[in-house]
Parts: structure tokens; sequence; C-alpha cells
């Protein structure tokens, strides 16, 4: 099997230049409206509502558009019917279902927990404008028995040097701590 270096190598080889790889300069932030703290603990106890429809883990989201503040689609957990539809990636099928592929830039995702590895780098493809999580990764871990990959959603924006948008966590952190220690002691 041959390597990507080597057919980097031998592209470069062929062509008599030197490839060079460097870091490009992150992209100036998303055009979105200025949030208040106000709006954005009004938009996560939309998701917190939406976690009310969960079975099993309490996850879900809403896609606002800060602009208008209308809410573009909403998500809920459903990992037992199918692993890839936690509530991020719930709510990313309906906002395509409702609005087409498009304006992405312009929305921000509200999600009671922290994205996981596989929602965060599908909201950093559909370029869309922000997310804004409740609990932590790190505060799940901590207190409750439920278990996901170790890396951070920031972690995942910082490796994609193209992507506009932002991400801020803990907001409404105790409420949404309180909602994951509940279930995770139903579940017991």
């Amino acid at each position: 099997m041959i390597s990507r270096r080597e057919v980097l190598t031998s592209i470069g080889a062929a062509t008599g230049s030197a490839l060079i790889c460097t870091a490009l300069p992150r992209p100036a932030a998303a055009a979105l409206p200025p949030i208040s703290q106000a709006d954005h603990e009004k938009y996560m106890r939309m998701a917190i509502a939406e976690s009310a429809h969960t079975r099993k883990i309490p996850s879900a989201s809403v896609i606002v558009k800060p602009s208008t503040g209308e809410v573009m689609a909403r998500g809920i957990n459903n990992s037992d019917y199918d692993p890839t539809l936690h509530g991020e990636m719930s709510c990313i099928r309906n906002y395509i279902e409702r609005n087409g592929n498009r304006e992405w830039e312009e929305c921000v995702i509200y999600t009671i927990a922290e994205p996981c590895t596989m929602c965060q780098s599908a909201l950093v493809f559909a370029g869309i404008g922000g997310t804004v999580f409740g609990s932590s990764n790190e505060s799940i871990h901590k207190n409750t028995p439920l278990d996901n990959p170790r890396l951070r959603a920031k972690d995942i924006i910082d490796g994609s040097p193209f992507y506009k948008g932002f991400i801020i966590g803990g907001i409404l952190s105790a409420e949404t701590d309180k909602l994951f220690i509940d279930r995770a002691s139903k579940l017991k």
C-alpha cells in the first residue's frame, strides 16, 4: 500500500518542485448579530424542553437563527434506533428537511451537552455559525456513568482552520447537569 507521504513526495519529484504545507490563517468569524446572555439562556431552555421527549440519554438540541429568534430545527437523541442519531445529528437532519442544506452560517445550535466528536465535526462541515452547550463532557463523565470520547468539541474546532463559527459552553450547566444526573439514576 502506498502512503500519502509517498504520493505527495512523488508528485513533488515529478513536477520538480517541493510540496510545502503551511497552516492557513483562520477565516474571519461568522457574521452573526451579538447574542445576549439572556437569549443564550432562552434558547438553551428550549433545548432543555426538548429533552423531555428523550427515552434514555437526555440529549436534545435546537437550531436558532439569532437575527430573527426563529427556531429553525429541533432534535432529540434517538441512538437506540440509530447510533448516529444524537440530539445534534437529529437536529441537523431536521434542519435540512425544513430549510435545505443552506444558510448554516446564520444559525447557532443550542445543545444541552457538549457535542461529541461526530456531532461537532458534522456542525463544522455544515458551517454552522456557532455551537452553545450546557453540560461539558467532563461534567457528564464526573457525575454520571454515561460515557463519551474524551475529546472536547473545541478540539474539533481548533483542528478545523477553515471553520468560522464559535463555541460557548456552560450555559445553564447546573440545570443540564441535573438532567443527566437524574436520568442516569433512573437507568441504574
